[in-house]
């Protein structure tokens, strides 16, 4: 069960359309395909998506952290061993879908080895999820027509609001569209990406208090200490803490500091082992949590639900899974289906996925 060797391949994928939001757009999946190999053969898969815009990493990044510092510090552990692999990895700071994508790999790489799932290594709480679709930034129009299309081909009724334009009107007239064509059973929330500062996201909700909001995410730079603490104050929905609160200590700080009522954990950044660190610290402290995305593949958005699925308090919402249906393609020999708006666990050994070659070459941008 050693590992023997991690590859770090990049790969691009056309959007359909740009996924805009304030702060960033993304145009084409240029992610990371990390796979890690064992003395017995197995090979574990996971995928890391960079967001500089977020984050600071990029895919030439990623590629040469884990080539040159990551991958040295866990060759020639067994993928048991998970507990001194964390270790390892958190001598390097940052780095964060880098990490993750390597401890995913591993687990995928044990549930393998063992003839399991890794929902059910993680806690098998449940086969499934429901499933919530982000819009980005349109007019009100196109935004409401995506989501009646997510309705009816996939029976998707839980949206995701990208806000935080200027002026706040527009986004606020995409919500009040959405809940008006829509109807009062879709759950709402929305989503500012930092875009607005406190001032304006307690205008915006005050103006959206009538639209019956489920969340509100990230309104307002969390740097704004104390803009941030009186806005949470002012919101009456959980205020979640996403880019904010990336591990651990980031969760205890916002929480405690006043900036934040409940976290969205994303696989994509935290792995399975850390997001299983933020999760129970979360129900510790009696903290609503949502699954997010993090503009993942299919690969990614296996990695989230075989996670969101294995916990009971992951399940209460709707996860952020849906995202994959903006890719034009992807690399995995059978694709996912979101039906009567869930999203099913793969069944079979690790995440039950397997890559297509032909077209891992076809997309990849190195040479294979």
């Amino acid at each position: 069960m050693k590992i023997i060797a991690v590859e770090a391949i990049p790969f691009r994928i056309p959007y359909r359309k740009p996924l805009k939001f304030a702060s960033g757009e993304v145009r084409d999946a240029e992610h990371v395909l990390v796979r890690v190999h064992t003395a017995d053969g197995v090979v574990g898969v996971a995928e890391a998506p960079p967001r500089p815009f977020t984050y600071g990493e990029t895919q030439r990044g990623i590629i040469a952290v884990i080539e040159t510092i990551l991958a040295p510090q866990v060759i020639g552990l067994a993928v048991t061993e998970r507990e001194r692999m964390a270790a390892r990895l958190e001598r390097t700071v940052g780095n964060p879908t880098a990490k993750a994508a390597l401890d995913m790999a591993v687990w995928d790489a044990l549930g393998r080895t063992l003839d399991l799932p890794v929902t059910q290594l993680l806690g098998g709480y449940t086969d499934r999820m429901r499933v919530s679709h982000m819009l980005g930034f349109d007019d009100p129009g196109a935004m409401v027509e995506e989501a009646e299309r997510m309705q009816a081909d996939h029976g998707i009724n839980t949206f995701k609001v990208k806000v935080g334009r200027h002026p706040a009107s527009l986004d606020t007239a995409v919500v009040r569209a959405l809940r008006e064509a829509l109807g009062p059973d879709v759950v709402l929330y929305v989503d500012g990406n930092r875009g607005w500062s406190a001032s304006e996201s307690a205008r915006a909700m005050r103006e959206m208090a009538d639209l019956d909001l489920a969340f509100a995410e990230e309104l307002s730079p969390a740097d704004d200490v104390l803009g941030r603490r009186w806005l949470v104050g002012q919101v009456d929905v959980p205020f979640i803490a996403d880019e904010s609160a990336t591990t651990p200590a980031e969760v205890t700080r916002e929480v405690l500091g006043g900036s934040a009522t409940a976290i969205s954990i994303k696989t994509a950044r935290t792995g399975f082992t850390t997001s299983q660190r933020v999760l129970h610290l979360c129900e510790g402290l009696g903290l609503e949590v949502v699954m997010g995305n993090q503009i993942d593949g299919q690969l990614g958005s296996v990695c989230a639900v075989a996670f969101g699925a294995a916990h009971r308090r992951t399940t209460l919402h709707a996860g952020e899974l849906s995202n994959f249906l903006d890719m034009s393609d992807d690399l995995l020999t059978e694709p996912l289906r979101i039906d009567n708006g869930e999203l099913l666990v793969r069944p079979g050994a690790g995440l039950g996925v397997e890559i297509d070659d032909d077209k891992l070459r076809h997309y990849r941008l190195d040479t294979c």
